[in-house]
């Protein structure tokens, strides 16, 4: 893979937020993403970081009612309605007795080639910042040795999503289509070089 391949696999790779709740994510893309987060750098390389995939849809459904979603639009066109959910969650854990003042930095690394795995098979993502860690954790049984992290939603996407040379500001929004558009700041405001 070049360089403008690479650059396109990032500029494409956004945040998806409706789904084909009809199709199950392939086998072979869930043990990439499972091998991209393997290969993810960690800070002392103390390994923190463990991984629950959620995949039956009873559970799927149970980890949708913890989560939150699109904090930038009205909820009745940011959140997936039935026939638009993901179908596969990674609950991102970390070992308690493990983590460093930089286990975030971790997770980040992670989460970013496991959504680019993903991406390639065309499974769209979504990371979830904002979820119901108690009823998480309730739900899916996780020990108390373990922290929870980010949840992140998958799914073969039913939108598009774009970005774009921001104007105004950074707020995220919804096209006549129902696309995505991201604003993003250009290079030139977020980067000197010296």
């Amino acid at each position: 893979m070049n360089s403008t391949e690479i650059l396109k696999l990032l500029e494409t790779r956004r945040t998806y937020r409706k789904f084909d709740q009809s199709r199950q994510i392939s086998k072979e893309a869930v043990e990439d993403m499972k091998k991209a987060a393997r290969t993810a750098s960690s800070a002392m390389n103390r390994q923190p970081l463990r991984y629950l995939y959620v995949r039956s849809p009873q559970k799927v459904n149970e980890v949708f009612e913890t989560t939150k979603w699109a904090g930038a639009l009205p909820s009745e066109l940011g959140v997936p309605r039935e026939g638009e959910k993901p179908t596969l969650y990674v609950v991102v854990l970390s070992v308690k007795e493990l983590q460093s003042a930089y286990t975030s930095f971790d997770e980040g690394l992670a989460v970013s080639n496991m959504t680019l795995a993903a991406w390639t098979h065309g499974v769209g993502s979504c990371i979830i910042g904002s979820a119901d860690k108690d009823k998480l954790r309730k739900a899916l049984e996780i020990d108390e040795s373990l922290d929870i992290g980010c949840v992140v939603a998958f799914g073969y996407p039913v939108h598009e999503s774009y970005i774009e040379d921001m104007k105004d500001d950074t707020k995220y929004y919804l096209d006549e289509k129902m696309n995505y558009h991201v604003p993003k700041r250009k290079i030139c405001d977020t980067v000197k070089d010296v």
